[in-house]
């Protein structure tokens, strides 16, 4: 899915920004920022969901080769359940924009609002699939947040991460109930605050 462009274009040079793992109940939520490069077009961006693993693969490699800038970052769990998601989803995205080595004149924010940053920021609906520099960003922290499952995976394997990455699917909730809450799981989300709840009540 080729990204369309907004129809709102600032000039100088724009960060997009986008954030993945809202919803998942264990491990970080990750932003990504990107600037691309105008004189270096990277084919296929778009909204990361709707792209297929390996090419999602290759795209997070090009856009790493060929942006003008990006940066990853991440709130931890303990984060999360001490600010709340979505003031960690702020924190991250925060933090992906201040890793940047170079300094963007505006930023384009997937969603319907926009953290505090240091230069002038709009929040783009859909705009994974609508902002070449989203679609970007979208890729870099779903790659990201998905090695990130698939590592945890390797570690706890009865859990099934590398299949639901983290999501309150039926088979993670059945993992959950049988074997008990990690570390990296977030404790004020509700199946896992039930869990321990229960744990603790034993």
């Amino acid at each position: 899915m080729q990204s369309v462009e907004f129809d709102f274009r600032p000039d100088g040079l724009i960060v997009g920004v986008d954030e993945v793992g809202r919803g998942p109940l264990i491990g970080d939520v990750v932003a990504a920022a990107v600037i691309l490069d105008p004189d270096n077009p990277i084919e296929g961006l778009g909204d990361s969901k709707a792209i297929s693993e390996k090419r999602r693969e290759r795209l997070y490699d090009e856009i790493r080769e060929k942006a003008l800038g990006w940066c990853i970052a991440s709130a931890s769990p303990a984060e999360i359940d001490q600010l709340n998601i979505l003031h960690a989803t702020m924190l991250a995205m925060q933090r992906a924009v201040a890793g940047l080595h170079l300094t963007p004149d505006y930023a384009l924010i997937d969603g319907n609002r926009c953290p505090e940053l240091s230069c002038p920021a709009e929040p783009v609906v859909k705009g994974d699939a609508r902002v070449a520099e989203i679609g970007a960003a979208s890729i870099l922290a779903k790659v990201a947040r998905d090695r990130q499952m698939i590592e945890l995976d390797r570690r706890f394997p009865d859990y099934g991460f590398a299949r639901h990455k983290g999501y309150p699917t039926p088979e993670h909730l059945a993992a959950l109930e049988q074997l008990g809450a990690l570390p990296e799981h977030r404790r004020s989300f509700r199946p896992v605050k039930e869990r321990l709840a229960r744990e603790n009540n034993v």
